[in-house]
């Protein structure tokens, strides 16, 4: 089972290098913005400079970093891994006016991000992205379905197979179902054998997420359709952007259509089935109405504030599922979130000022 494991490719989905707009205005106010990364992707300070395949390994991060000092921002990276220390100090003898959180684990923790948000947040220090009470209950895929399904928003029927326990499918879950882990992004530990029609398969599949992905697993009945994805920025007042989708035609007509491990990071797979994120096409005015008054609900009933990717299946009769909410998804150019920021007029660069002023209206 080993062979199933995926490991990320040098470049995203889609990736694009970012090349500053030669129209760019710097901002009227420059700030002090402490970036804050994981000690393994701190950028250097001529991203220029760099090899492709070292960029491309940290491409949030530097495209995050290049594009603030484009804006005239003054910005000092900090990088954490096991100790909070770094950024102690670094507030204390720097007074950032902002924190630019690009931090997405702790000590090897997923979960632990939202501890340090709750740091920033005692040492009253605003910051960009979510909220930690936001990142708790977003993060964990059966709590945010419990509370949505409570506020009568549709979501796939799952249960969760925690770590140490024997497999044991409730009757109310019916087959096919899909296998995730219950708190990994970046679709972590998805393939298409994620996808299983009986107990033997499903046993089998919860063990994989057990020990290689080393969480919970949950198994979500599965939903045949489309994948979309509405992007929401904002804190009181939310914004959604147009709405995006993954393009999922090329694969093998046997294929089932969902965002594996590789769909969204081995670039020779993207480029084979021709896999590609887009504005979504022929959405009704009424259907995308509907996606984005559903997204902001979402986020309201989640807590999730600062800026947001909300993953939703929508099926041919145009029944619309949630599947996740991402609060503080992948903000690199190119990406879903910054290309649908693109679709309604902004640069990169505007839209990295935005995240900036949504942070110090905290």
């Amino acid at each position: 089972m080993a062979s199933d494991v995926t490991e990320p490719s040098e470049l995203s989905p889609g990736a694009e290098t970012y090349v500053p707009d030669e129209s760019i205005v710097r901002t009227k106010r420059p700030r002090r913005v402490l970036l804050l990364v994981h000690e393994s992707f701190v950028p250097p300070d001529d991203v220029a400079a760099m090899e492709e395949d070292d960029y491309f390994a940290m491409k949030t991060e530097c495209d995050v970093a290049h594009g603030l000092r484009e804006l005239g921002h003054e910005v000092r990276i900090v990088g954490l891994r096991d100790e909070v220390a770094p950024l102690r100090e670094a507030i204390d003898e720097w007074r950032p006016h902002v924190v630019f959180n690009l931090l997405e684990e702790f000590k090897d923790q997923i979960v632990y991000d939202a501890h340090i948000v709750g740091y920033l947040e005692l040492k009253g220090i605003p910051y960009t992205g979510c909220n930690p009470r936001g990142l708790v209950l977003a993060r964990d895929k059966a709590l945010s379905k419990k509370i949505l399904s409570y506020h009568r928003i549709r979501a796939p029927r799952f249960q969760v197979f925690p770590r140490g326990r024997k497999v044991r499918r409730q009757q109310r879950l019916q087959f096919p179902v899909i296998v995730k882990s219950l708190v990994a992004e970046g679709s972590e530990g998805i393939a298409q054998r994620s996808i299983v029609h009986g107990d033997a398969a499903l046993a089998e599949r919860v063990a994989f997420i057990h020990e290689h992905v080393k969480t919970d697993a949950i198994a979500e009945q599965y939903i045949d359709g489309r994948e979309v994805y509405a992007s929401v920025v904002g804190l009181r007042r939310l914004d959604v952007m147009p709405i995006w989708e993954i393009v999922l035609d090329g694969l093998p007509a046997s294929a089932p259509r969902i965002a594996t491990s590789r769909v969204k990071w081995d670039l020779k797979y993207q480029k084979k089935h021709d896999i590609d994120t887009v504005r979504a096409r022929d959405l009704t005015p009424e259907l995308e109405e509907h996606i984005a008054k559903t997204a902001k609900r979402i986020c309201r009933r989640l807590n999730v504030d600062g800026y947001a990717r909300i993953d939703f299946r929508l099926t041919p009769e145009g029944e619309l599922y949630f599947l996740e909410a991402n609060p503080n998804p992948d903000i690199a150019y190119g990406e879903e979130l910054a290309a649908s920021a693109e679709a309604q007029g902004d640069t990169y660069e505007a839209f990295l000022e935005r995240v900036i002023r949504i942070g110090m209206r905290r």
